[in-house]
């Protein structure tokens, strides 16, 4: 018998419409390549989105594992207060000098504690892991949160402001 694996983050926010996000190097349903891997490039992926609601007026961008042995999954990247302007991130813009973003974009506190983008690392033989990428379109031109607010508030509070969100989940396995 396999054990069923935990619902994915969304499955506790209050459902919105979706829209289209799409990337260069994560493909929805596949394997996370070695860039986006801990151990490996450390590096955020390339996203882009279209089709969000006419009244978005900041978005947010995270990525979860909800398979992390730790009761309530790993936060990998919290990334808002981007302008409604901006419908792509570059590959490796959540991480080092974080090029690309606008000013005002704050990144929360990842699981590893750092702010900025921290890549797969699921424990050896543990079997696949699932990293959720999501984009949140908000209905806030700002969260009103700092860099210090934990993860979990992060998360409430988006799901509290979300207009609309798009999904792309990829596997890694060590």
């Amino acid at each position: 018998m396999t054990a069923a694996r935990p619902p994915l983050p969304d499955a506790f926010l209050r459902p919105v419409p979706t829209f289209t996000l799409t990337s260069s190097e994560v493909t929805d349903g596949g394997r996370l390549g070695e860039e986006q891997v801990y151990q490996g490039g450390n590096r955020s992926p390339q996203l882009s989105w279209s089709g969000f609601p006419a009244e978005t007026r900041s978005f947010a961008v995270t990525c979860f594992d909800p398979d992390a042995p730790t009761g309530c999954g790993w936060w990998h990247w919290l990334l808002f207060d981007l302008p409604a302007s901006v419908t792509e991130l570059a590959s490796g813009a959540g991480t080092g000098e974080f090029p690309g973003l606008p000013a005002g974009a704050v990144h929360g506190r990842n699981d590893y504690g750092t702010r900025d983008f921290g890549g797969a690392a699921p424990p050896p033989g543990h079997g696949p892991h699932r990293y959720v990428f999501t984009v949140h379109a908000l209905g806030v031109d700002s969260l009103g949160l700092d860099a210090d607010t934990s993860a979990a508030a992060i998360s409430g509070t988006l799901g509290f402001h979300a207009l609309a969100r798009a999904t792309v989940v990829a596997e890694y396995e060590s």
